[in-house]
């Protein structure tokens, strides 16, 4: 039997959470939900932005097809929803594969205000996939190979020095007790349903962009039932982890296009075309000695060859508004002899005389992936011709099965067929997924709303406070009635800064 005082002490106390709820009530917040493994924190931005956030974790088994399989930890950061409405949980899913969702919330002047805008349709979860982020636990791997970087480099050789690497890797792992046939995109879709039932959410709604829309894919495929909406942009296909060459072509017409809409810029470049095979020609002919400074005061020098150009090109064209300008004016000076662009941009570090190195998880998902034979044969022929051969992917399809029993097979690279409502937004100068990759990764998508970023690039969910109208239009099941978003081009004319 409680004694009076003690009976009085426990209803006061009763009174006074009841009032606390009530006053949270009352001043429009509503208490916030702690699921297991999570602690409130305060987030924070690159550019000091902040807001309340939960920090919390799954551990999950290292590879579900190895019965005795270690656990792993999935992290993530939880932006609890602010309307009225309680929808799916929201998944951020990072491209890469290897980026980390929980830094693209605090990168600066980045996505941060997209994620706070989506919490009015339900928690927002910016999650850090297996290997990736801080959920990175395997230690990076320094292979004994390094690339030559005064004497002539082939594909061969390139193929040959990184296969070794790969190789001497996955030993390295191994021996650090690392399953690395688990860091596949199918192990990752599952780690989605692990955090759903984690979140005790019926369905979960995936937002991705790049790599990311390809794990969206392989979990539309994997989790039946368990999706509720798809937001995806830049979209990489289960099948296309290697880009077609002949695709990569096609952009630089439109990126012509593009060119030719301003005076001063199409003077400056009437065939890029023709330019960019130009400068190939001489490095074929005459590869470049260049020398440049390093940090410590040192000179590096480099026999720079045409691959060397390619596999720059290839990291320059994601989005006309930064990299392109750049690059055609590097096209332009080398026409003319002149190596000052070259020598500011290799200043960068794209090439140094260190180790090959890998990060096992972008390292694995890609080989993972894959490519089929059919379309490695086409990618193959068409790069023999192409503007940037086989760089663009690299290193694959150099590593394609480089790992046995890694690879998941063509039947994990057939093309979802689903009827989850989906919104796909395609940027027409996106240089890394194109548009025709992106109409041909969907096709099986039969409810399926397309939106198309005119003059954008890969990175296209800030370039447009529409784009973000668009993606909440589509949460709320609203109609969607435009068919396109269009952003002024960047100026491409060497004169204008």
């Amino acid at each position: 039997m409680l004694s009076h005082k003690l009976n009085t002490t426990i209803q006061t106390s009763l009174l006074i959470l009841t009032l606390i709820i009530s006053s949270q009530a009352i001043g429009g917040k509503k208490p916030q939900k702690i699921y297991p493994n999570e602690q409130a924190i305060i987030f924070k931005t690159m550019d000091n932005k902040t807001t309340d956030a939960f920090e919390g974790y799954i551990e999950v088994p290292e590879n579900r097809n190895s019965a005795n399989s270690r656990l792993i930890t999935v992290k993530y950061v939880r932006f609890p929803a602010t309307g009225n409405k309680n929808g799916s949980p929201i998944i951020y899913l990072s491209g890469g594969p290897g980026g980390s969702g929980i830094d693209t919330a605090k990168y600066p002047n980045f996505r941060f205000p997209l994620f706070m805008a989506l919490r009015e349709f339900g928690d927002v979860i910016a999650l850090d996939q297996r290997g990736a982020g801080s959920s990175k636990t395997i230690p990076q791997c320094i292979s004994s190979n390094t690339l030559p970087l005064t004497s002539k480099l082939t594909n061969t050789l390139l193929t040959q020095l990184y296969q070794k690497s790969a190789n001497e890797c996955v030993k390295f792992w191994q021996s650090e007790g690392v399953d690395i046939l688990g860091y596949t995109t199918t192990q990752s879709a599952l780690d989605i349903d692990d955090l759903r039932k984690h979140l005790q959410a019926k369905k979960v709604t995936l937002w991705g962009i790049s790599y990311g829309s390809h794990l969206a894919f392989s979990a539309m495929k994997a989790l039946k039932g368990k999706i509720d909406k798809v937001v995806i942009a830049s979209a990489e296909g289960l099948n296309q982890t290697v880009k077609l060459p002949a695709e990569t072509d096609a952009y630089f017409t439109r990126l012509q296009q593009a060119i030719n809409t301003q005076e001063n810029a199409a003077k400056a470049y009437p065939d890029i075309v023709k330019l960019m095979h130009s400068v190939h020609n001489k490095l074929d002919k005459t590869p470049m000695t260049v020398s440049i400074p390093q940090k410590d005061g040192s000179l590096l020098n480099i026999l720079f060859q045409k691959m060397h150009l390619q596999i720059i090109a290839s990291s320059m064209i994601a989005d006309p508004q930064r990299g392109v300008k750049h690059l055609l004016m590097l096209y332009k000076t080398l026409d003319l002899g002149v190596d000052t662009a070259l020598v500011e941009i290799l200043k960068r570090g794209y090439f140094d005389n260190k180790p090959i190195s890998f990060n096992a998880m972008s390292f694995a998902m890609d080989i993972a992936s894959g490519i089929t034979e059919e379309r490695l044969a086409l990618v193959n022929q068409q790069a023999e011709t192409s503007l940037l051969g086989l760089a663009l992917n690299f290193p694959m399809p150099q590593l394609n099965k480089a790992v046995k029993g890694l690879d998941l097979g063509d039947s994990f690279r057939e093309d979802p067929v689903s009827d989850i409502p989906t919104l796909l937004l395609t940027g027409t100068l996106d240089g890394r997924t194109y548009i025709d990759s992106q109409k041909s990764a969907t096709r099986g998508l039969s409810n399926l709303t397309q939106v198309s970023v005119i003059n954008a690039g890969h990175n296209l969910f800030m370039v447009s406070p529409e784009v973000t109208e668009v993606i909440k239009l589509f949460l709320s099941d609203r109609e969607i009635t435009t068919q396109s978003i269009t952003i002024k081009l960047p100026e491409f004319s060497p004169q204008k800064q």
